[in-house]
């Protein structure tokens, strides 16, 4: 870190079992977050299943949550709204073969008065869209746009994700 960010999403993958994504990298990196004077925000990750093993999975030695049991995935969003999480972000992973499903991000986006986020397995911008229809609050591309060169398609993503708000006022 370089202390160029405002803040920094203080991720605790809940919807895995490794103490180190639970708490231990936390310990460890609190002391530094604080001395950059960023705004932590306490972001429960849940890895949703996407159709393979995804470098997320892999590195954080997680199990990732089926991703057609959305009752799963529902009391592990309520239990992360009654730790104080601020932030709940659903994560098909890194290169995730298939995105969250949007009945997933639904069901989590009504069981939950904290704001939802998406991320993994967005290649179009109505996947995208769909999240946010879905209930999510805000989506996360990451691949789509680093692999492919796709910078220019910021933009249309942009104005993609923000429709469906303009036409619900």
């Amino acid at each position: 870190m370089n202390g160029e960010a405002d803040a920094i999403l203080f991720l605790s993958v809940l919807s895995g079992r490794n103490p180190e994504q639970l708490i231990g990298q936390h310990v460890i990196a609190a002391p530094m977050v604080r001395r950059l004077g960023l705004e932590a925000i306490p972001t429960a990750y849940l890895l949703v299943e996407s159709g393979g093993t995804t470098g997320t999975e892999f590195m954080t030695y997680s199990k990732p949550l089926p991703r057609y049991k959305p009752e799963i995935a529902v009391a592990h969003a309520m239990a992360a709204e009654l730790l104080g999480f601020g932030l709940l972000y659903l994560e098909a992973g890194s290169g995730a073969l298939q995105s969250v499903p949007d009945e997933l991000v639904r069901a989590v986006s009504q069981a939950v008065d904290i704001p939802v986020i998406v991320g993994g397995g967005l290649r179009t911008r109505e996947d995208a869209r769909g999240k946010i229809l879905a209930g999510a609050a805000g989506v996360v591309i990451g691949n789509h746009f680093e692999r492919q060169n796709n910078l220019e398609a910021i933009g249309l993503f942009a104005e993609c994700i923000h429709a469906p708000l303009a036409s619900q006022v």
